[in-house]
């Protein structure tokens, strides 16, 4: 994967430092991740949102894309990066500015829910979910989207699809027992169960084929806004510090029950548009798994997680409902978008490659 094009004074500043061998950097510029918000990509909606709302919201371009680069050195890098950049301090320093503008972002947009006792986790978990009242997306692409709109979706899509499980998977060393056995369960269907062929990230990456979508990893991150950055960027969040460990199981289980219902409207809607077996293989094979990872995630590992730290029942519900509110927004995104008549993409002249 290549850097991306700046998107602003931070990422300017970043990348130019990023090309260069690890060394120490001062502090970037003021903003655009502090009290002002600076809408680098003319986006008309944001405009709206955020006189509307009084904050930054997704489209700080900038720092979204800036924090997005700073934890995807803990995956895959980037070509010409050297690997050691991972752990420079002053990548982490530039890192933890970002998270603490992320963080006071999400307090604000993603009201906590209260914490309930352990025992009524699973059933709270349920409830949260049951109670989300956003767009659905998935009906629209299963009944009214057409092929332009359906590869729009699947590139912004593939920003996480392309390391699916991965920022969950660091959830593992963190926890012991019960807890720790059912997300290997989980993690162990996402990778395939030891097959690279079925491994999810390969099944999507059949469904960009399957598109006329380039399938290599990265490939669309100069095309998708901050709202799509920030659904990958809120797991790694909450995956790379332990203190959020129980926020990333909540996150994780609210991905799995929101998840079975969905796949199968978007893989009626690729029959729909012409998709063969093959493209719509990913979609299908979370129909069925993700009903099952629903109860697993539910009461084997939030549950017993829960019973093992009563204290964090109320990061469990919290880190479910930064996944609810991320999702709503990127379906309001999408569907206002295309409401618009418009590309829900970065309107840059690279778009014309998936359309």
């Amino acid at each position: 994967m290549q850097l991306p094009a700046p998107r602003g004074p931070l990422t300017e500043r970043l990348f130019a430092e990023l090309a260069r061998p690890p060394h120490g950097f001062g502090p970037p510029p003021a903003g655009p991740y502090g009290d002002r918000h600076s809408n680098q990509h003319g986006d008309r909606h944001c405009d709206r949102h955020c006189d509307r709302h009084g904050d930054p919201c997704f489209g700080d371009e900038d720092a979204q894309l800036a924090l997005f680069v700073c934890y995807e050195l803990h995956y895959q890098g980037f070509d010409g990066v050297d690997d050691r950049w991972e752990w420079n301090p002053s990548l982490l320093a530039l890192r933890e500015r970002l998270e603490t503008w992320f963080e006071g972002w999400l307090a604000r947009r993603v009201p906590r829910p209260p914490a309930p006792p352990s025992r009524e986790v699973p059933r709270a978990l349920a409830a949260l979910v049951a109670a989300d009242d956003g767009p659905s997306l998935s009906a629209y692409l299963r009944s009214r989207a057409n092929t332009a709109q359906f590869r729009e979706f699947v590139v912004h899509r593939s920003i996480y699809q392309l390391k699916e499980a991965d920022p969950h998977t660091w959830g593992i060393p963190r926890l012991l027992g019960r807890p720790k056995a059912a997300l290997v369960e989980i993690q162990s269907d996402e990778y395939g169960g030891g097959r690279p062929e079925r491994m999810h990230a390969e099944l999507f990456r059949a469904t960009m084929r399957g598109l006329g979508l380039d399938d290599s990893y990265g490939a669309y991150l100069g095309l998708v806004p901050g709202v799509t950055l920030a659904i990958s960027t809120v797991m790694s969040l909450f995956g790379l510090h332990r203190r959020r460990r129980g926020a990333l199981l909540g996150h994780l289980a609210a991905f799995e029950m929101t998840s079975s219902l969905p796949s199968r409207r978007y893989s009626q809607g690729l029959r729909r548009l012409g998709g063969d077996a093959g493209a719509r293989r990913y979609f299908d094979e979370h129909v069925q798994a993700d009903a099952v990872h629903e109860q697993i995630a539910a009461h084997d590992m939030c549950g017993a997680f829960a019973a093992e730290h009563p204290g964090l029942t109320g990061d469990i519900l919290y880190g479910a409902a930064c996944a609810l509110t991320l999702d709503r927004l990127f379906a309001e995104h999408l569907l206002g978008r295309w409401r618009e008549g418009r590309t829900s993409l970065r309107e840059t002249d690279a778009e014309v490659t998936v359309r």
